[in-house]
């Protein structure tokens, strides 16, 4: 599965695309992220993406031309849907997740910046709007992250154990419930005692328990 990310700041992805899970899965050939810079498909002289929006108001935006560029370029080699992170957007959830893991379809991520994007660009080359939650961010790196780490991690050989995500919060199995609360030696921490029946060794009372204690 590939990532194709728009964005105006490359080196935010650095760390995260050399780090853990995410890296081993690159370079097993599992995924394939690609960063673009969108100022690179910039016509204007000193490479500006962004201009005061009509109408007034504060903040600036970023311009068509750059943007609407980068994405034609892009789309020569990934066919799969555009996704722009943005508040307007519905709201990221297991469920959908799953359902992108599911269908494996190439991804292009458009990271807005500064108070948006041209709804231009929206109406012409957007299939959808994706929120990370009910709050603001300075940009739309984060949540890109998000969004490929949640996918990733559900990709066959991503986390070594395809069933290591079967039984996450939120997942089927869970009825879509947060996870019950886990434990690790020593069996007895600050005076705080790992509930009895995890130690028991009775399988079928830990499952009951664990069901009774998901959130």
């Amino acid at each position: 599965m590939k990532f194709d990310i728009l964005t105006i700041f490359p080196e935010i992805f650095d760390s995260y695309l050399n780090e853990s899970i995410i890296a081993r899965a690159i370079s097993q050939g599992i995924i394939e992220i690609r960063i673009h810079d969108i100022r690179k498909y910039s016509k204007d002289k000193h490479k500006k993406v962004d201009d005061i929006p009509f109408g007034g108001g504060a903040g600036m935006l970023m311009t068509p031309q750059p943007l609407y560029d980068a994405i034609t370029a892009v789309k020569k080699k990934n066919k799969g849907p555009v996704i722009y992170f943005s508040p307007q957007g519905k709201t990221l959830s297991q469920t959908k997740a799953e359902n992108l893991a599911k269908k494996a379809q190439d991804l292009i991520l458009i990271c807005g910046r500064y108070e948006g994007i041209d709804q231009r660009i929206i109406d012409l080359c957007v299939d959808e709007e994706i929120s990370i939650g009910n709050y603001v961010l300075t940009g739309g790196e984060l949540p890109a992250m998000v969004l490929v780490d949640a996918v990733s991690r559900l990709i066959p050989e991503v986390l070594g154990k395809d069933e290591s995500h079967l039984h996450d919060s939120f997942s089927k199995a869970f009825k879509r419930k947060k996870e019950y609360p886990h434990y690790t030696r020593p069996a007895k921490f600050k005076g705080m005692e790992v509930p009895e029946v995890l130690l028991s060794g009775h399988h079928k009372k830990i499952k009951e328990w664990r069901n009774k204690n998901l959130k």
